[in-house]
């Protein structure tokens, strides 16, 4: 059970039995068994999915004047960098070493 914060009110047996007794009288409201909670998953979906094709992290040094401009370009600078990267190699092509 997770650490309470100070101050935190937990209902006495009488107090949970007067809620539950609502909880049951209320049409709209379902309580599961406590089978049905042992068979429950939890749902976490935690940001964007796995691309297919995923980049490479590096460390690379570049002058401070070109880090500034494309960082100036705002969020999704370092795409704009990879972009430009590709392009200069399909504009320049390396030859067979």
């Amino acid at each position: 059970m997770p650490k309470l914060k100070p101050n935190t009110i937990i209902p006495t047996d009488v107090e949970e039995a007067l809620i539950q007794t609502g909880i049951d009288s209320d049409p709209d409201a379902y309580s599961l068994t406590d089978a049905e909670w042992a068979a429950v998953q939890p749902f976490v979906k935690m940001g964007r999915p796995k691309a297919e094709i995923t980049k490479e992290r590096i460390t690379i040094r570049l002058s401070r004047d070109v880090l500034a401009s494309f960082r100036a370009t705002g969020q999704g600078w370092q795409t704009r960098v990879d972009g430009a990267l590709r392009q200069y190699i399909l504009e320049h092509p390396f030859s067979d070493v």
